[in-house]
């Protein structure tokens, strides 16, 4: 228990420590985001927030996990660094999208091989179960890509990423405390220590942002935290033993996952690549329905909660049924947003 809450304690000051001087860092080199037709702020925001989150997750990760159970731990280090190089490339001097993905291929690789953050098997859902080792690990690398860019897209209004990723690191954190995998928990609870401390710069009116080098770190713990949920299931036989755990894995991460499909769905639809940019995502219609950056985060840190609370009470009636309920309370309120997303819009232009 100590080694949890001093693991939160210690990647919180760090990165409280951190963050102001990486301000003042920014600002002299002119390493800012600018404002922009698809940007939230119309001032401009030191960007290299993320540093002080990989200082502080990083420095905890390492000095409270005990490597003597957890041989794997070197591996994940690994991941995170190859993660953490791209994002502050990226940062500093945009990298093309191929050589970002490319990063983040390889960190899934190194997490998938040589860590055994992988899937094994689809819990009944489509009435699959073991996987062979070739789907296995296609699917592992999938779920990995997958979860890193979904947060890293919901990176669009102050707090948002930073709090989804809290309540995400939290629940999984408090979930691998309760049935003592300790080294789990602390890699979690370091992940939402950093991001609290962190929060206190980025909230409204913030002082700076994470960029791409917070977000992907953000993503990269979290598909490990989620990977890892779902396979220490397993025949598990403990009183915290979760049942249909893909669709309750899922709902836990409801806002990023369900966001990303729900853009990149958009955008085929118009005919226009996966990876086109605009302002279709969800935070982008709160704050065109009139709310502000944090009224739309509280929002959302909200609407996540209550489909974690969902997913829990509903998680006996099985993963297909419980997915597609996920799946259709999410389209109906983000259907009901975009309405009146635009309805409010043309009262403005009216």
């Amino acid at each position: 228990m100590y080694d949890v809450i001093l693991s939160f304690l210690t990647a919180f000051f760090i990165t409280w420590l951190a963050i102001p001087a990486i301000i003042n860092i920014a600002r002299v080199k002119g390493l800012m985001d600018e404002p922009g037709e698809r940007r939230s702020h119309s001032t401009s925001i030191p960007t290299l927030g993320g540093i002080g989150i990989f200082a502080g997750v990083i420095f905890s990760i390492t000095f409270w996990t005990p490597f003597v159970v957890f041989s794997d731990l070197q591996y994940i280090l690994c991941a995170l660094i190859v993660i953490f190089l791209i994002g502050a490339k990226d940062d500093i001097v945009p990298l093309s999208p191929a050589k970002k993905f490319a990063g983040e291929i390889l960190a899934a690789i190194i997490l998938v091989f040589r860590a055994d953050v992988k899937l094994t098997s689809l819990y009944g859902v489509f009435g699959i179960y073991d996987l062979p080792l070739w789907a296995s690990l296609g699917l592992s690398i999938f779920t990995i890509i997958v979860i890193i860019n979904a947060v890293n897209l919901i990176d669009g209004i102050n707090g948002l990423s930073g709090s989804i990723g809290t309540v995400i690191a939290a629940t999984f954190g408090w979930w691998f405390y309760s049935i003592n995998a300790i080294e789990l928990a602390i890699i979690a609870f370091a992940l939402a220590g950093a991001l609290v401390a962190f929060l206190k710069y980025n909230y409204s009116p913030a002082r700076i942002f994470m960029g791409d080098t917070g977000a992907l770190l953000i993503g990269l713990v979290c598909s490990i935290l989620a990977i890892k949920f779902i396979e220490l299931n397993k025949g598990l036989t403990h009183p915290m033993a979760i049942d249909s755990v893909p669709a309750v894995a899922v709902g836990v991460m409801i806002i990023p996952l369900f966001d990303t499909l729900r853009v990149f769905t958009l955008r085929a639809l118009k005919g226009k690549s996966p990876f086109h940019p605009d302002r279709n995502h969800i935070h982008h219609l709160l704050i065109d329905s009139g709310l502000s950056h944090m009224q739309a985060t509280y929002i959302l840190v909200g609407v996540n909660i209550l489909f974690i609370l969902l997913v829990y009470k509903l998680q006996h009636i099985g993963s297909l049924p419980l997915l597609l309920l996920l799946l259709g309370l999410a389209i109906i309120m983000s259907t009901g947003l975009y309405y009146y997303s635009k309805s409010k819009q043309r009262v403005a232009v009216e």
